[in-house]
């Protein structure tokens, strides 16, 4: 495997997610503490005006914009879609200058702690990921793959190296210190392992990894009009990661009615009750939880 020799950290990809643009926004100011000897380490704001409004998006969810056809379509034309190109063209169709690894930076308001969000399973990945969750317990690894990069319409489609890194639970639109911190500190371990990975000294790895890989997603319970007769239930509330069984409570309705899980066998949810998720109906993502060999 080539060496690497730059290194993208993106933040505020959603403008109302202030840890990773405001950590972007430290390095900028200290690049000392991102600065490795091996490669090139840049900061990318990717939604400045998103940020600046203190929300998500301003016309539409940035992290949805980078399918590849929608990158070589000339006539979508909002700030989001227009962004997303000037992304590709910083980030990956620059050259000797184009990313060898991206790194994006979210927060959540379901509890997901720190969870790292692969969209392939390259042995880098893989590896990196491993041993993140081997320094640190707390480190969960959620694979949402895709059958090619053309459907992934993620930042991270820009690059086969590299993950988002999800942190929460924290509200929209405010800094929380510890995971502030938390998230810094797995930045800084991920550029030590890649620094290490170009001297072709890889820290040694457990020979398993737990993933979470994604399975379906889950919609509120809905009237035909679109409008929610109910929410989260109490018991399955803040418990990502947690087993959910079948007939285990998943829903209570504004009358007080239990709707239970009726799938056939175990899963764990995740993203449970993400405030950024109402509008693209989902309550929460089923994953299936295994133990591989790297």
């Amino acid at each position: 495997m080539k060496q690497i020799n730059r290194v993208a950290i993106v933040g505020g990809t959603h403008g109302n997610e202030f840890t990773g643009a405001y950590l972007i926004q430290k390095f900028a100011q200290f690049p000392n503490l991102i600065t490795r000897s091996s490669f090139e380490t840049v900061t990318l704001l990717a939604n400045p005006h998103a940020f600046a409004a203190g929300r998500r998006y301003v016309e539409k969810d940035l992290n949805r914009c980078f399918l590849k056809q929608d990158l070589q379509d000339s006539t979508l034309k909002t700030y989001e879609e227009l962004q997303a190109k000037l992304i590709q063209d910083t980030l990956a169709s620059n050259g000797d200058k184009q990313a060898d690894f991206i790194l994006d930076l979210h927060s959540s308001t379901a509890n997901m702690g720190l969870t790292m969000i692969l969209v392939n399973s390259h042995p880098l990945n893989l590896k990196l990921a491993a041993y993140l969750s081997q320094v640190n317990p707390f480190v969960k690894i959620y694979r949402c793959s895709f059958k090619s990069v053309a459907e992934n319409p993620f930042v991270n489609s820009l690059c086969e190296l590299g993950f988002a890194i999800e942190v929460g639970p924290i509200a929209q639109g405010i800094l929380k210190a510890t995971l502030f911190q938390q998230t810094q500190e797995l930045v800084h371990t991920v550029l030590d392992y890649l620094e290490q990975f170009n001297q072709g000294e890889i820290p040694s790895n457990k020979e398993t990894l737990i993933l979470y890989d994604h399975l379906s997603v889950v919609d509120y319970p809905k009237n035909p009009d679109g409008t929610i007769f109910g929410m989260i239930h109490p018991e399955l509330q803040d418990k990502d990661y947690q087993a959910l069984n079948p007939g285990d409570p998943i829903f209570i309705t504004f009358n007080d009615k239990t709707i239970v899980y009726e799938g056939t066998s175990t899963v764990w949810p995740i993203f449970i009750n993400e405030a950024a998720y109402y509008e693209k109906g989902i309550a929460m993502c089923l994953t299936q939880r295994q133990q591989i060999n790297i």
